[in-house]
């Protein structure tokens, strides 16, 4: 194997000029963590909130990349054999310690998760945060075939996983977006303004993605005794002025999923359903493009200009411009 690898390393905060493509050492296996050769890394718009200096815990210089898929290059747990099929996502990746813009990465016994799979490798790593966000937070909601789903935030890389997942399952979808012409859902423009719902008694669960800015509002618009989960961040973390009482109907319920409940082992069954849910052909990658390592600058400024309509993947070994 060689001593040294490309990794693309965010030097400071600040625009995607600051991502710079560069020769490191591969990190060395010690206790407790395993090498694992990135064949594969989706790109999220948390890391471009990292690049922008927005994750007061991250010191720079630092390799981002909170997700990955590959193949175990050496590891100090012996379960884990060399040039097994892995997969990782959260648990500080990227940010307490370098992540998947690179050639190689180093984990943490307890994130890896091992797979089987016949997918291709940019298929593959489309899948690991997008699809375990959805399916979580799908099962978080508790819904079930003949219900309704409304997803805001719908033309997200989650929210296109959810609908694709919830269609495979007999659950009727809408969606919320500033972008109609990236979905094929019933399609509700989102501009701030009272929605116009396909369903007179409104949806039974409702996604939220967009978070913050809207989860008031999801509230009001499910129908009584409905489900609202939270599980994205794309209008900011806090609910300004949120009143419970006053905001949650009674009988309705509001709950979350965080990507970090299905990091490691904990979401190792859920993704190898996720990955045997897509080799049956029951749903596929929402995939916007994929790149190469001295790409990335310029992902970031495509996903900064809200352009990606689906995840956006790299793959090392890709030659730039094939």
């Amino acid at each position: 194997m060689n001593t040294t690898m490309r990794a693309v390393v965010c030097t400071k905060a600040g625009g995607p000029e600051v991502l710079e493509l560069r020769e490191l050492p591969v990190p060395e296996v010690r206790a407790g963590w395993t090498l694992v050769q990135v064949m594969g890394a989706g790109l999220n718009r948390a890391e471009l909130r990292t690049r922008q200096g927005f994750s007061p815990n991250v010191r720079f210089p630092r390799v981002l990349g909170i997700e990955c898929v590959g193949v175990v290059a050496a590891s100090s747990d012996p379960a884990l054999a060399e040039g097994a099929t892995v997969a990782a996502v959260m648990g500080e990746m990227g940010r307490a310690f370098d992540g998947s813009y690179a050639e190689y990465v180093l984990l943490p016994n307890e994130l890896i998760m091992p797979v089987a799979t016949t997918l291709p490798w940019a298929e593959l790593a489309a899948l690991p945060e997008s699809y375990l966000t959805a399916q979580g937070a799908l099962d978080a909601l508790g819904i079930r075939a003949g219900e309704r789903l409304l997803i805001r935030g719908g033309t997200s890389s989650v929210g296109l996983a959810a609908a694709s997942i919830a269609h495979a399952h007999g659950i009727e979808v809408a969606a919320t977006t500033r972008r109609a012409e990236r979905s094929r859902d019933h399609v509700i423009t989102d501009d701030g303004g009272t929605l116009r719902l396909p369903w007179a008694d409104g949806p039974t669960h409702v996604l939220d993605l967009v978070g913050a800015r809207t989860v008031a509002d999801s509230l009001r618009i499910v129908r009584r005794g409905g489900t609202v989960c939270v599980a994205g961040s794309l209008s900011g973390w806090l609910i300004p002025d949120f009143e419970p009482i006053a905001m949650i109907p009674s009988g309705t319920r509001l709950t979350a999923f965080h990507s970090d409940d299905a990091k490691g082992r904990a979401g190792a069954a859920v993704l190898q359903r996720v990955i045997e849910g897509v080799e049956a052909g029951l749903y596929k990658p929402n995939l916007d493009s994929v790149v190469a390592l001295d790409g990335l600058a310029a992902a970031h400024r495509h996903m900064e200009a809200d352009r990606a309509a689906g995840k956006v993947v790299m793959l090392p070994g890709l030659v730039s411009g094939a």
